[in-house]
């Protein structure tokens, strides 16, 4: 009779084992909010390490037949993920839908900004039909996960989803993502703190994407050097940005660890702005259920390092 029990105790386990959604995440910090709410009963999968370009990025036949065979797929969408968004509701991944975490409910979006300090964006000249692809076409900006509050409507539409296709774990997802709103808000107190002495403070960055972290903690951006899907700017704009920097004495230009760093020491070359690294996506961390908050604490200190006195 024990045998017996065991037996069958052991075929319900990999019954539910199996009955579990297999998950992916597009990007670290979807990874981070995904693992989050997904705590202890699974995770997920991540399709692009933190060092890859997410505008850029291709993706190989193995990663699409992993789509095509996942049960939920989570991007922030909106064009950010640029080839990965197109591949939505296509035969190569089975006509699945992607679950579009830009456009979950309670997600505040911002406008792309132009003109001044924002010009020679993708608005302000033609690009071949390849690299209109590669960039993804933007409503608005797109980097939404940058804001904490955005994270917290994010989790909470993970949660309905990861609920939707494993029901017997909706309790736990709704809890997890309570929990993960708990830790936002402790993390963004500590980092308004943490800005605080250097909030006035101008500073450049190598491209428009991070709105959403500057106006959430009252930032000082003065313009970007790249648009805001990274694509490289012209001489003539390169010259424009060395005036800037020193008509609005910058402290500081940032690049970032996904692309090359010669365009931040052509534009501070000869100027008193000091060069930092700010990195939006996660290169180099380890995925998993703090990548989100991780993510945000190395911003801030990236931004106090370099435009502390």
């Amino acid at each position: 009779m024990r045998a017996v029990l065991v037996a069958v105790l052991l075929a319900v386990s990999t019954a539910s084992a199996l009955a579990q959604p297999r998950v992916i995440a597009s990007v670290v910090p979807v990874y981070g909010i995904v693992s989050a709410v997904m705590g202890e009963t699974g995770q997920p999968e991540l399709l692009l390490e933190g060092r890859l370009s997410e505008h850029r990025a291709k993706f190989s036949p193995r990663q699409i037949a992993a789509l095509g065979e996942a049960d939920l797929v989570f991007i922030i969408g909106q064009g950010l993920e640029g080839k990965l968004s197109q591949l939505s509701g296509t035969d190569a991944v089975n006509g699945k839908t992607f679950v579009e975490l830009a456009l979950a409910p309670g997600v505040t979006t911002l406008p792309i900004r132009e003109g001044g300090a924002w010009s020679g964006h993708a608005h302000d000249h033609a690009h071949d039909h390849e690299d209109q692809e590669a960039e993804g076409v933007f409503t608005f900006d797109p980097h939404v996960w940058l804001d904490p509050e955005n994270a917290r409507a994010m989790a909470a539409a993970v949660a309905r989803a990861l609920s939707d296709a494993d029901p017997a774990n909706a309790p736990a997802y709704a809890s997890n993502a309570a929990a993960f709103a708990q830790s936002l808000e402790t993390t963004a107190a500590a980092i308004a703190t943490e800005l605080r002495p250097v909030k006035d403070r101008p500073y450049v960055v190598f491209h428009d994407a991070f709105q959403y972290f500057e106006h959430r903690f009252g930032l000082n951006p003065a313009g970007a050097i790249a648009d805001i899907s990274a694509q490289a700017p012209s001489a003539g704009r390169i010259a424009e940005l060395r005036h800037q920097i020193e008509d609005v004495k910058a402290v500081c230009v940032f690049r970032e660890p996904q692309y090359d760093d010669r365009l931040v020491t052509t534009v501070t070359e000869g100027t008193a702005a000091r060069a930092g690294v700010l990195d939006p996506i996660g290169a180099g961390l380890t995925p998993g259920p703090q990548s989100y908050q991780t993510i945000l604490v190395n911003l801030a200190s990236g931004f106090r390092d370099c435009l502390a006195d």
